[in-house]
């Protein structure tokens, strides 16, 4: 579920360059949390038809770096709370033999009281209150 937190996370991948590349999980490589509820394809879709980003990719069914290595970028920003470890990400990055930046974007602070910036939590209200 799309909330202002990607918003932020993404206009913060805008500013560090002149494409912004979008890797979707797949719904079964989601281990550490509940799996997606949209479908893969879905979720591609709405992520690619937002402002800030050029293009959304599915990610690769066995290796996360597939995607990464067809895109070639040159910055890689990991949201704040992913739980991609950045040292294990650029290390990899370094044995693929791929020249690329990574960072770990900031978190959005709330602009206003009970604003929601977490998928779980937006689940979690919507189950008080609708179910």
């Amino acid at each position: 579920m799309l909330h202002p937190g990607h918003l932020h996370y993404l206009r913060e991948a805008a500013a560090l360059g002149e494409e912004v590349h979008v890797i979707i999980a797949r719904s079964e490589n989601v281990t550490h949390k509940e799996p997606p509820v949209l479908d893969d394809q879905q979720r591609r879709e709405m992520v690619d038809a937002l402002e800030p980003v050029t293009e959304a990719h599915l990610g690769h069914l066995e290796d996360f770096f597939v995607p990464i290595e067809r895109i070639d970028p040159d910055c890689i920003l990991l949201g704040h709370d992913q739980h991609h470890d950045a040292d294990g990400v650029r290390a990899a990055l370094d044995g693929r033999g791929l020249d690329c930046d990574v960072r770990r974007a900031s978190g959005r602070e709330p602009r206003f009281e009970g604003e929601l910036l977490s998928t779980g939590r937006i689940f979690d209200r919507i189950c008080e209150e609708r179910c």
